[in-house]
C-alpha cells in the first residue's frame, strides 16, 4: 500500500449520518475521493422486478465486496479505477462507471465499512457512526420518498423486516473495530471535528479549507 494514501473508513446504521459526515469531510480535506459501499451493489437486472424489491439489500453477501476491495487496492498502488454506478430506483447497475483517480486521502463509507477484515485491514483510521433507530428511519424515509420514489408503507416494511434486523446482526457487531465512535445526531461540524482531531496530525498537512470551517 502506498504511504501516500490515507484511507478513513466510515460505518454505520442506515441514514446515521455517515454519507454526510463522508462528505464535508472530504470538502476539507485536500486530494481526497470517496468511495461509497452502496455503489458495489450486486447487479440484479437478471431477476423480475417485484423480486428486486423484496431482496435483502442489508446483508453483508448483496454487496460485491470482492471488488470493492480490489478497487481500493488499485487506488493505493496509484492506479485510476471504474467504480460501477447503482440505480436505486430499478436495482440495477447501469451501463456505465465513473472514474475515480488516485489522492492523497481515500474515504471509504457505508453499512459494512467495518465488517470484512480484509477491508479494515486497508483503513488506517476507522470511524462508527451511532445514532437513534428512530432518527434514522426519519431520515430514511425522507429520503426513500424523495429519491427513489418508495411509498411509506413499503419503507416501514422494510425496515422492520430486514434493515433493523440485520444492522443489529452484521454492523452494530463492527463499533468494536472503530477507532473513534462519533453522535450521527450531533452537528455535522462536531463530528468532523473529532475525526479530524484524532487523524495524525502529520496527514493533516495544507488542507484544502480551514478544519475550523466544514461546509455545511
Amino acid at each position: 500500500m502506498s504511504a501516500k494514501t490515507f484511507l478513513i473508513g466510515i460505518a454505520g446504521g442506515s441514514c446515521s449520518g455517515k454519507t454526510c459526515i463522508a462528505r464535508h469531510l472530504s470538502g476539507i480535506l485536500p486530494s481526497v475521493a470517496v468511495i461509497n459501499l452502496d455503489s458495489y451493489y450486486h447487479d440484479l437486472s437478471s431477476l423480475d422486478f417485484d423480486t428486486r424489491q423484496h431482496f435483502n439489500f442489508d446483508h453483508p453477501c448483496a454487496l460485491d465486496h470482492r471488488k470493492l476491495i480490489s478497487d481500493l487496492k488499485c487506488l493505493t498502488r496509484g492506479k485510476t479505477i471504474n467504480r460501477p454506478v447503482y440505480d436505486f430506483t430499478t436495482h440495477t447497475r447501469l451501463n456505465r462507471f465513473e472514474t475515480v483517480t488516485p489522492s492523497s486521502y481515500l474515504i471509504v463509507e457505508g453499512l459494512f465499512t467495518l465488517y470484512w477484515r480484509a477491508l479494515r485491514e486497508l483503513l488506517h483510521f476507522k470511524v462508527f457512526v451511532a445514532a437513534e433507530h428512530g432518527v434514522c428511519f426519519e431520515r430514511r424515509r425522507k429520503r426513500d420518498t424523495e429519491e427513489r420514489g418508495r411509498s411509506i408503507a413499503s419503507i416501514q416494511q422494510q425496515y422492520s423486516s430486514t434493515v433493523r434486523p440485520m444492522f443489529e446482526q452484521f454492523v452494530q457487531p463492527t463499533q468494536k473495530f472503530a477507532d473513534l465512535l462519533v453522535d450521527g445526531q450531533a452537528p455535522i461540524s462536531k463530528s468532523v471535528h473529532e475525526i479530524l482531531d484524532s487523524i495524525p496530525q502529520d496527514r493533516l498537512a495544507k488542507p484544502s479549507r480551514s478544519l475550523r470551517q466544514p461546509k455545511r
